[in-house]
């Protein structure tokens, strides 16, 4: 699934692309792509929900997403800088056929004593592809495409285990309707959608979808709808110079009460003042 989450992202091959990102504070709602994500934050701290676990992740330390897992991010810094390195399991293939047998679990609260030296070394080697990138060499493309292999062979070597039985209890089947359901949103967004639309996508009643929806992802479908909408509008104010009320409904907001109140939720500012800032 492509999203503009990630607009920063410098492909180093077919396979790997990074994204040094500095941005305000913000919100990337539940997303998912077929790529291996590695998020380091160089600054200020961030909660990143993976399928409805929870995590906090400080500045300094690595976090893995596997591929296909619906995930979302928030962070609180009024200029967020962190690394996203995206890696696809076609590129991983070439090095290690057997990736596909494999999930690689690394989050910060699940290492173990015996991980951390492995797990501080990776962190290292994502500072010196910052580094790196600081200093843009003329070799950067190969040293860099070097660190991140680096880095996806210790996660594989000492982070990943078995998943020769994948599927307990059939939350696959549950996360790939939902994979639906949010690739669906981000194709359609800017249109009316409704509880029905989104519904009739997965065959499902819509008492049952709400209910289905919650449970897998911890929120409701109309909260998930007004995220995805709110993040492109903040997005359009910063790099655009149309109109609030042209951007809101472009991206599918049709009451202004309702928009202003929802912005301030989620960001703690209102839409004007977002335009405001460079001419501090």
């Amino acid at each position: 699934m492509e999203n503009s989450y990630y607009a920063a992202a410098r492909p180093l091959s077919t396979g790997i692309s990074i994204a040094y990102t500095t941005a305000p504070g913000g919100y990337f709602p539940l997303h998912w792509h077929e790529e291996l994500e590695i998020l380091y934050p160089l600054n200020g701290a961030a909660d990143i929900t993976i399928e409805s676990k929870k995590f906090r992740l400080l500045n300094k330390h690595m976090l893995v997403v596997e591929s296909r897992k619906v995930h979302s991010t928030y962070t609180y810094d009024e200029l967020s800088m962190f690394v996203c390195i995206h890696v696809s399991k076609k590129h991983i293939r070439q090095y290690f056929p057997e990736i596909d047998s494999y999930q690689i679990l690394c989050t910060p609260e699940d290492i173990s004593d015996e991980q951390f030296p492995v797990y501080r070394s990776a962190c290292e080697l994502l500072e010196d592809l910052t580094r790196l990138f600081m200093e843009e060499p003329l070799t950067y493309r190969m040293e860099a495409e070097g660190l991140v292999l680096q880095i996806v062979s210790r996660l594989i070597r000492f982070f990943s285990v078995s998943q020769s039985s994948p599927c307990p209890g059939g939350d696959s089947h549950a996360m790939e309707r939902i994979r639906n359901v949010i690739t669906y949103v981000e194709e359609h967004f800017r249109e009316p959608l409704s509880l029905d639309d989104a519904a009739g996508l997965l065959g499902l009643g819509r008492e049952y979808f709400c209910r289905f929806f919650k449970k897998n992802m911890g929120m409701t479908f109309l909260n998930y709808l007004s995220e995805v909408r709110l993040a492109h509008t903040y997005e359009d104010l910063l790099n655009t110079n149309a109109p609030i009320s042209e951007v809101m409904e472009a991206n599918g907001f049709t009451n202004q009460k309702l928009f202003n109140s929802s912005f301030k939720a989620l960001y703690g500012c209102t839409p004007s003042s977002i335009r405001q800032e460079p001419s501090h």
